[in-house]
């Protein structure tokens, strides 16, 4: 079985993040692998060991989006695809599963192209639909448990109130939550296998994307203006001498917490 993961590298959650003077996402700084994608990175692989086949990654971005790749093998991935392009900067969501869509084209005819639920930088998870399209391949989204079997993909999604089966035939884009699975740590074997594995980076022109239909001149949406979020105010101290309580009471009626 082939799979294709598409993966994301996104700012440090732990960081401070910053904009570039076109309010695009300053993507300088340190980054890592998605954590939502990992839980897709390691489903292909539990896949891929029980039925055979390889599993490819694929990504966006620049150089420093080589590293979401490199965590990709380091935790068994066979091989690895980056699109690095400087006309791709500012993509917004259509031109992103445009540029994934080609890749996968390129890539071959895989059985199953998985991802996670969202990136953990735009949160939007639109992405997997828009690239099933693109695809033209059934969509299974946010699961939570996938079976493939005689030509199949059947998959559990859990709602608020009742859970749910999904099948679709093979080939299929599924993306996965993170209910899924305990995302395996790259063992010391894995990181030393993993710089031997190939990686091949492409452009748009190696793509045959018009870079006018992809990055910020092409996106549908525009940024027009950034504020920084001012610092934390100190909370306020109250020094109970008997009357804690009725303050504390005074400061939820104010705020119409009670």
């Amino acid at each position: 079985m082939n799979i294709v993961v598409c993966v994301k590298h996104v700012p440090d959650a732990q960081g401070d993040r910053h904009f570039e003077s076109d309010y695009t996402t300053d993507r300088s700084g340190d980054g890592l692998l998605s954590e939502l994608d990992e839980y897709a990175v390691e489903e292909a692989l539990k896949l891929s060991e029980s039925a055979g086949g390889e599993v490819t990654v694929v990504t966006i971005g620049p150089d420093a989006a080589a590293d979401a790749i490199k965590k990709a093998l380091q935790m068994g991935a066979d091989k690895g695809v980056h699109v690095c392009d400087d006309a791709i900067a500012g993509s917004d969501s259509l031109g992103t599963s445009l540029i994934l869509a080609e890749a996968i084209k390129k890539i071959g005819t895989p059985d199953l192209v998985m991802t996670g639920m969202a990136s953990t930088d735009g949160t939007m998870g639109v992405l997997p639909a828009m690239l099933a399209e693109r695809l033209g391949l059934p969509q299974v989204t946010m699961s939570a448990a996938i079976t493939v079997a005689d030509g199949s993909v059947s998959a559990r999604r859990d709602g608020d109130a009742a859970s749910e089966t999904i099948v679709a035939a093979l080939p299929a884009l599924v993306s996965v939550t993170d209910q899924i699975n305990e995302p395996r740590y790259p063992s010391f074997k894995g990181i030393m296998a993993a710089k031997k594995k190939p990686v091949e980076t492409w452009s748009l022109a190696d793509l045959g994307v018009d870079p006018a239909a992809v990055g910020l001149a092409g996106a549908y949406t525009q940024v027009t203006s950034v504020t920084k979020r001012p610092p934390r105010a100190q909370g306020e101290i109250v020094t109970d001498e008997g009357d804690g309580g009725t303050k504390l009471a005074a400061f939820l009626a104010a705020r119409k917490f009670i």
